[in-house]
């Protein structure tokens, strides 16, 4: 399943990762370690923050994916779950058994 997870630094954390001279090495691993098919840098809520699109296929591999952003950026971190086209493509019959019985 694809989620997009909505990454916000403290600004304690924030203020450590742009001083880390490491940052870009140390990003590109975790990026790498959580299979990370997009990722987005920007503000989040006027904080340090950004966007990472991962797709798993057990409940069991969240922490190992947002762990890294716990305690290395000392962020906040929203788990949305997203579908591309194909996906609601899929989704065609459940939604219209929903419209019927609850439209």
């Amino acid at each position: 399943m694809r989620f997009i997870l909505k990454i916000r630094a403290s600004n304690e954390g924030g203020n450590a990762l742009v001083h880390d001279p490491e940052f870009g090495a140390k990003m590109q691993q975790v990026l790498k370690e959580v299979n990370a098919e997009a990722a987005y840098f920007t503000t989040v809520d006027g904080q340090r923050g950004g966007y990472v699109v991962v797709n798993i296929d057990d409940a069991s591999q969240f922490p190992a994916i947002v762990e890294p952003f716990f305690l290395w950026w000392k962020a906040d971190v929203e788990w949305i779950p997203v579908m591309l086209l194909e996906d609601v493509a899929k989704a065609g019959p459940g939604i219209e058994r929903a419209v019927k019985q609850y439209g």
